[in-house]
């Protein structure tokens, strides 16, 4: 059986209760991996991992220990690109699903944000998290289980 595993530092709060309904339902093993102690909610499904501090140790521990076929929930785009040369899967915050054919896209963009920053340029950082983000992303989440499950 395929495992969730959650790069969870940075998850959003409304998003917590939409990912455990799901965990629960399905009874899929799931880690939330983070620097800090970071609760999504109780289930006997829901390990938690915390990693020593440092920008990148829980992107890490995800990447050593996901398997061909999990999926990942992560903004990290770094990570997520590392998840799908492992042959698994990424969802983001926002319900955006990365896959081979997208993640490079994602992560020029990325990359080129951060050098125009790195310049001394100010951008605008990404917009507040919303409903509609969460909604897209139970949307997202609900459509990769439901195939992944068949």
């Amino acid at each position: 059986m395929f495992k969730i595993y959650v790069d969870a530092d940075a998850f959003p709060n409304l998003l917590k209760p939409i990912l455990i309904r799901s965990i629960e339902r399905l009874k899929i093993p799931t880690f939330v991996v983070s620097n800090k102690k970071v609760s999504i909610g109780k289930s006997k499904y829901v390990n938690y991992i915390i990693v020593e501090a440092g920008a990148d140790e829980a992107d890490h521990k995800i990447v050593e220990m996901a398997e061909n076929g999990d999926l990942i929930i992560t903004a990290d785009i770094p990570l997520a690109d590392r998840i799908i040369n492992k042959n698994a899967h990424a969802i983001d915050h926002r319900g955006e699903l990365f896959t081979r054919d997208n993640i490079k896209q994602y992560l020029a963009m990325r990359n080129l944000m951060e050098q125009i920053r790195d310049s001394g340029e100010i951008t605008k950082g990404p917009k507040p998290f919303s409903q509609k983000d969460a909604h897209n992303f139970a949307n997202q989440l609900n459509s990769f289980l439901t195939k992944i499950m068949k």
